[in-house]
């Protein structure tokens, strides 16, 4: 379906009528309603977040879409990620994809949707699927360490995420290369009401098992720690311990070692446990206020996770050492410089190990061939944010904010206006507002505020937020984009909303209020040295790599730079980066607070389209041309849609191309011819010339194989006439070889004939006397030779095939049957020494079972085949019958549940029968409490049906001392092998054979009393059901099959 056919509403908002906001949103509102959430501003996509799942993803839409063009199909991300992948690999230009928009628009689920377009649309050679499966599957680990439930969002990137994959020339993934910027680590210590820590300690606490839990010394319930937030420890539809098992993984299908998952966790538990980490006031000496740490076992823990003495761990957060050139001062902190040190650690500690794990990623698919490659660059960054308190990390991610709106300006605005004034185009200037005041305001070298704010961190004396704020007032008290309260005052206006120690900026996106109380801090972003070498000298494989700085050798009293100018600088990369590749936007819009689906406010939806600029957009699209290209690529593509430029043109590309479109008779409204580009209107115009040429490239292409077709021939031809000729030539040369052949062959065997007939005629005499025994001992030999060559090729291929060939002669039958019995023994050795230990002994106790009971007991044959299993119980599962296991304190042999036959109602009681190398134990069906321990010296004897049933009585020599009461009739399922079993184990341990008598009568001794066990056999057929009636006092009948 084309973009205008059948389309709800307008899909590509450059056809809009009438052209105001109000039209804008009712469009936009119309297909949000009837879940078309993509729209169309010329080549930019609009894209609504939905919060739902809709039927429009998945294979059978990217197969659609990879055959189209951009615009033949409805609005879909699909599109644009298509046109992208397909410009970067046949024109050979990078590509980047600029993901933008507000908190909880749909920037990552867009992302992540181009990921999976390009990767499904790669070729599916093995190694290239490796190399796109690492790259999608470093997304739910990113987000597991970078994303967090926020009150706009409930899977929020907190981080800034840079994607190129590259690209061979063939248009495969090689690779690619992560940037990460400015992961918000503040969220691990402290987060508002309503929103969680990042998702992996969730994650981990839900989804690992206990042993892992246990090595990590956490508990499973959340509400132990105290950086977690106890009242949104879960999120509607997100199962944490189901995502545990995806990030585990996807971790081990990038390439993270067991080892290297283990210690990352084992960090992470660390982080968790330091916020447990309390402290107190304390007082020296000398009177002045230090810290002490309230409960050292959590202290003790920590250290033990990370392979510290807890005293180095102690000492470092509760005192400093100020070093200068000539000497160390040691300090004690106050609880306060404590909490703050203990925090800045937990902070420091968890943001290393995230750009870690960004570095690791990038070792397994960064491309390691020098050789050129395609970059496709894709952007997922944190949208713009207005809260109620915004503080240093609201700012500097509205700073990223506004540079990637000047990107967008520069690219999409400014740009189209000015290739049109250069190409000599009549255009009506738009007029567009231009945010480069507002990123100067904040970037300026000398006078932006993140200059100043360094200034100040760096400033010797007594220096505050406060007084940052001052001079940011004395800075700008007459700049248009920033007011305070004093700037206000100044120009006699009062504005209640704004706090004293508060700045405003009006932002492209609308006026954010930042409160300067932590600014300092937490742009100097320091970790106390002592810190950095106590975790240095760790044992710890992984957390010593993340403190280089904690070298001895390698200390350094420079600054490190603020955490404002390394993302400043980072920002400057990626901009120059963005500036090299042709881009793609994705402008992502929210289109309500509540993440409820449906619901379509008009009111945010505008304040996002006023400040993402979408109707000046439209504006330009509408007044310019869709498509330009440069003459002479323009008639490469399309020069054989005439006869006057195909095969080549050998005048000037702009003549040519006006030649190729005055033939087509294109309508001059459609054209306009610029200084060095064909410019062309409307999208139609430029289907009809894809469609022309994909017409034309048929007829090329039946020309060139008709053309290839008809030389392939020729040759063939050629070729079978050469090998015709030569084969006929070797045939009659071969027919005139087998004639001559012959007639020298029978010319030879005349002479020989005749020879032999002279010879013969002359030694006739001699011939005669030896002939009778030369002639019988060959027949003996070939007879010999023609029974042993027979046997050669018909010996039995199985084990257990037990036929044997006769002998072809009588005088060979005793030979037959030897020969047979050696190659059995010799079959069965080789069978036996190709067997393991445990294959030998389990058929040792097979071949027991076979002595004493085969042709005796009716069940045995059923037994032959089932391998004996010893636990029938899951004795290593349950820990109940393990503490019997080691109570018993010898190996168990077998173990099963039996029923006990009581002998004053015939009713049966189950119980667990351990067999031991020494003993037979007899427990309840729990498993809790011994009944019965019998040594295996006192078992004299064992009585045992013949029938099919499990019955049996067990003859004790004299009373156990535990619980026996006299001998036991028992009924087990397994009756064979544990039987076998005990004889085996009685032999052993005693050398004496157990006697077992397969009888249906027999006397059983119960304390003083004797009584006669009769087994009948039941006429109802109830499997091997057993039922005992008591006959008299002295006599039990059992019936059973």
């Amino acid at each position: 379906m084309s973009l205008l056919e059948g389309s709800v509403g307008v899909g590509d908002m450059v056809l809009l009528e009438p052209l105001n906001e109000k039209s804008l949103l009712e469009n936009l509102d119309k297909r949000f309603q009837h879940k078309e959430i993509y729209t169309y501003i010329g080549n930019v996509l609009i894209s609504v977040n939905p919060y739902q799942q809709l039927p429009i993803f998945g294979p059978e839409f990217i197969d659609k879409y990879k055959e189209y063009n951009f615009y033949e199909l409805k609005p879909h991300i699909y599109a644009l990620a298509n046109e992208a992948y397909q410009s970067l690999k046949d024109h050979d230009r990078d590509q980047c994809i600029i993901i933008t928009g507000e908190s909880g628009s749909g920037k990552t689920e867009a992302s992540k949707l181009v990921m999976s377009y390009v990767a499904a649309v790669c070729e599916k050679e093995e190694e290239v699927n490796s190399v796109k499966e690492q790259l999608l599957q470093s997304n739910p680990v990113l987000e597991a360490f970078g994303n967090a439930k926020t009150t706009r969002n409930n899977n929020s990137s907190r981080f800034g995420k840079y994607m190129d994959i590259e690209f061979d020339f063939k248009g495969s993934p090689l690779g690619g290369v992560i940037t990460n910027y400015l992961l918000e680590k503040s969220r691990v210590v402290k987060h508002i009401k309503g929103e969680r820590n990042f998702h992996i300690f969730y994650q981990l606490l839900a989804g690992a098992d206990a042993q892992l839990l246990r090595a990590l010394r956490l508990e499973r319930d959340g509400s132990c720690y105290s950086y977690l937030n106890r009242e949104a420890s879960r999120v509607g539809g997100m199962d944490d311990a189901a995502n545990f098992i995806v990030v585990q993984n996807a971790m081990g299908i990038i390439g993270f070692s067991t080892e290297e998952i283990q210690q990352i966790f084992e960090v992470i538990a660390m982080v968790l446990k330091l916020g447990n980490v309390e402290l107190r006031d304390e007082f020296q000496a000398n009177g002045v206020a230090g810290s002490s740490i309230c409960d050292e076992k959590v202290v003790k823990e920590i250290s033990d996770l990370m392979r510290l003495q807890p005293e180095v761990l102690e000492r470092a957060l509760c005192s400093r050492t100020m070093e200068t050139n000539k000497e160390k001062v040691v300090t004690a902190l106050s609880k306060i410089q404590a909490c703050y040190a203990r925090d800045a650690l937990a902070k420091n500690i968890y943001s290393r190990l995230f750009n870690w794990i960004v570095n690791r990623i990038n070792e397994n698919i960064k491309v390691s061939d020098s050789a050129k490659k395609k970059v496709m660059g894709v952007l997922d960054i944190y949208g713009f944010e207005i809260l109620e308190d915004n503080s240093f990390e609201q700012f500097v991610i509205n700073y990223c904010n506004e540079k990637l709106q000047q990107v967008f300006i520069e690219l999409t605005l400014r740009e189209e206006q000015e290739e049109y004034m250069k190409e000599g185009i009549p255009w009506d200037k738009i007029e567009y507002f231009d945010n480069s005041i507002i990123c100067n305001l904040i970037e300026h070298n000398r006078q932006g505020i993140l200059a100043m704010l360094d200034e100040e961190c760096l400033r010797p004396g007594v220096i505050s937020d406060s007084t940052l704020l001052a001079k940011l007032n004395q800075m700008f008290s007459k700049h248009n984009y920033y007011e305070s309260r004093v700037t206000q005052n100044a120009q006699h206006q009062h504005d209640p909303s704004l706090g004293l120690s508060c700045f405003r900026i009006q932002h492209y996106a609308g006026k954010v209020t930042y409160n300067v109380d932590g600014f300092l801090d937490k742009n100097n972003d320091l970790l106390f040295r002592d810190l950095s070498q106590a975790l240095w000298s760790s044992k710890h494989p992984l957390l010593w790599t993340l403190f280089p700085e904690g070298d001895p050798k390698q200390a350094s009293l420079k600054r490190p730079p603020t955490a404002g100018t390394q993302f400043k600088n980072s920002i400057v990369t990626l901009m120059k980066n963005l500036y090299s590749k042709n881009p793609n936007y994705i402008r992502c819009i929210k289109p309500n607070e509540r993440q409820q689906q449906g619901l379509f406010s008009s009111e945010l939806v505008g304040t996002q389209a006023r400040y993402l600029g979408l109707l000046e957009n439209i504006r330009v699209r509408r007044a310019g041309y869709a498509f330009r290209q440069v003459y002479g690529a323009f008639l490469d593509r399309y020069k054989m849609l005439s006869r006057s430029t195909w095969p080549r043109w050998h005048g000037q590309a702009r003549e040519g191309v006006e030649k190729l479109l005055e033939e087509l008779r294109l309508g001059s409204g459609e054209l306009a011819f610029g200084r060095t580009k064909i410019f062309i209107r409307s999208p139609k115009t430029l289907f009809y010339l894809e469609e022309k040429r994909r017409i034309r490239i048929h007829q090329i292409v039946t020309l060139v194989q008709k053309m290839y077709r008809g030389w392939r021939c020729r040759t063939n031809y050629q070729l079978m006439r050469k090998s015709q000729i030569l084969i006929s030539a070797w045939f009659r040369g071969n027919v005139q070889k087998k004639h001559y052949g012959k007639i020298r062959a029978s010319t030879l065997m005349i002479q020989a004939f005749v020879r032999g007939w002279k010879i013969r005629k002359e030694y006739r005499k001699y011939f005669r006397s030896g002939a009778a025994l030369q002639l019988s001992n060959f027949i003996y030999r070939r007879m010999v030779q023609k029974f042993l060559m027979g046997l050669r090729n018909n010996l039995p291929s199985k084990i257990t095939d037990h036929s044997w060939p006769p002998p072809p002669y009588k005088i060979f039958t005793q030979a037959n049957q030897e020969l047979k019995k050696i190659f059995h023994y010799c079959r069965c050795k080789k069978f036996w020494d190709q067997l393991s230990p445990q294959k030998k002994e389990a058929l040792k106790e097979k071949l027991c079972a076979s002595e004493l009971f085969k042709d005796k007991k009716a069940s045995y044959p059923q037994s032959v085949p089932v391998p004996f299993r010893s636990d029938y119980v899951m004795l290593r599962e349950k820990p109940k019958l393990q503490k019997l296991q080691r109570e018993a304190d010898e190996p168990v042999l077998m173990a099963e549940t039996v029923n006990k036959v009581n002998r004053a109602s015939g009713k049966m009681t189950p119980r667990i029968l351990l067999l031991t190398k020494g003993h037979v134990i007899l427990a309840d069906s729990k498993g809790s409490k011994v009944k019965a321990v019998i040594g295996l010296e006192n078992v004299a004897k064992v009585s045992v049906s013949s029938l099919q049933n499990g019955l049996f009585g067990l003859h004790l020599a004299e009373i156990s001392s535990v619980g026996s009461k006299g001998d036991l009739l028992l009924v087990s399922e397994h009756v064979i092998e544990l039987l076998t079993k005990l004889y085996q184990a009685t032999l052993d341990k005693m050398e004496r054979q157990l006697p077992i008598t397969v009888t249906e009568e027999f006397t059983v001794k119960f304390k003083e009393d004797n009584m006669t066990v009769k087994v009948i056999q039941s006429q109802k057929k109830e499997g091997n059901k057993v039922s005992c009636k008591k006959k008299g006092s002295n006599h039990l009948e059992v019936s059973a099959q």
